[in-house]
């Protein structure tokens, strides 16, 4: 057999009808899942004066990118599903064996289908998801700010300084607390020398400035012994100053709001902060990104698999399996994420076993049908 086969009358009839089937079956997804909750508050708001018609559009709008990242395996699983069902019950698939096709020969146009459908997954979920999502908060009035605490350590991972933001908003910071702490170690707690709080806190290149500042000085029993006003102090210097702005702002950021190259970037920094439980997450959640098209894949050969049914089998079998797979495939996400959180499995293991779960699963198909 020819590891490129010339493409036949067959393969492009199979593959228009995959195609049309998965269209379709997307289209479906896309309005069974928008429509109950976010297409009335939508409206609701719209009616309430919160969003104008235009921005109710594109609010939607905007979220039609989330949507497609799980559309995409669901209407490839469901369209050839429905497709070689249809093959079956109309006996072109045994025309089809009894000229000699294989099921590898039968399935080749449904697999060059299916990595052009892994290909706009990847694109969705690493610019057009990040992109939507970001327009979409805009829209909407920007993140909603919270506090962010930002702990500097020396060497030997002994704190020297804590910053305790209470609100920012893009560069700017608001009643900032600065906790500097003294060389003074006791069993349980870090002694602080000074405590500053300042009113108003800027990002710039190399460094942070806060501006009209409080002083308070701490002898080493604790005790208040002098208050003093500054109107401007600099903190976080160089790569400290930088390394804290990208936390910060990435803290109120989900995962699908980030591309691929600042998430990979981000999670380098999480590493060499020691953020464990954020770096594994994230990592996870990366690895994810390159996982989870290939699923696409696997999901076509499944619902090729599953439409290989005799005359008069029911068609109900092989849609139940389907949406069973799909159920619990989406529904185990979060499970991993949280085993990969906590350090219970390795990212890389979290993030593949989903994918390696359908490969096995179809490898029983494969076998049951006795093909």
């Amino acid at each position: 057999m020819k590891l490129f086969p010339k493409i036949t009358i067959y393969d492009r009839y199979i593959f228009m009808q995959v195609m049309m089937a998965t269209i379709v079956a997307i289209l479906l997804f896309t309005v069974v899942w928008i429509a109950p909750e976010m297409l009335l508050n939508t409206i609701k708001r719209t009616l309430a004066g919160e969003y104008g018609v235009k921005t109710a559009i594109l609010i939607l709008f905007y979220e039609l990118p989330k949507i497609l990242g799980k559309a995409f395996p669901v209407g490839l699983l469901l369209g050839t599903l429905f497709t070689f069902d249809k093959l079956s019950k109309d006996s072109e698939l045994t025309i089809f064996r009894a000229v000699g096709l294989s099921f590898q020969r039968i399935a080749a146009p449904v697999i060059v289908l299916s990595l052009i459908v892994t290909w706009l997954c990847f694109v969705t979920y690493d610019k057009l998801i990040p992109l939507s999502v970001n327009k979409s908060i805009a829209l909407r009035g920007g993140y909603v700010t919270t506090q962010y605490i930002y702990t500097q350590k020396d060497k030997d991972g002994i704190p020297t300084t804590a910053v305790v933001i209470s609100k920012f908003s893009k560069d700017t910071m608001y009643n900032v607390i600065v906790l500097d702490f003294s060389k003074k170690e006791y069993t349980d707690v870090h002694q602080l020398k000074n405590i500053f709080h300042a009113k108003t806190g800027k990002n710039l290149t190399d460094k942070w400035k806060l501006y009209d500042i409080t002083q308070y000085k701490i002898s080493n029993d604790g005790i208040f012994i002098d208050i003093d006003k500054l109107p401007e102090m600099d903190i976080l210097q160089g790569e400290a100053a930088k390394n804290a702005f990208t936390l910060m702002t990435y803290s109120v950021k989900k995962e699908r709001e980030i591309n691929n190259h600042d998430l990979k970037n981000y999670i380098k920094l999480l590493k060499k902060e020691g953020l464990d439980e954020e770096y594994r997450y994230m990592l996870n959640k990366y690895l994810q990104r390159f996982f989870h098209p290939f699923v696409c894949v696997l999901l076509a050969i499944m619902g090729t698999l599953l439409g290989f049914s005799k005359p008069r089998e029911q068609r109900l079998i092989g849609f139940t399996i389907a949406i069973g797979c799909i159920f619990l495939y989406y529904i185990t996400l979060p499970f991993f994420d949280l085993l990969a959180e906590k350090g219970v499995l390795h990212p890389f293991i979290t993030a593949i076993f989903p994918p390696f779960a359908f490969f096995c699963a179809i490898i029983a198909f494969y076998k049951s049908k006795d093909l």
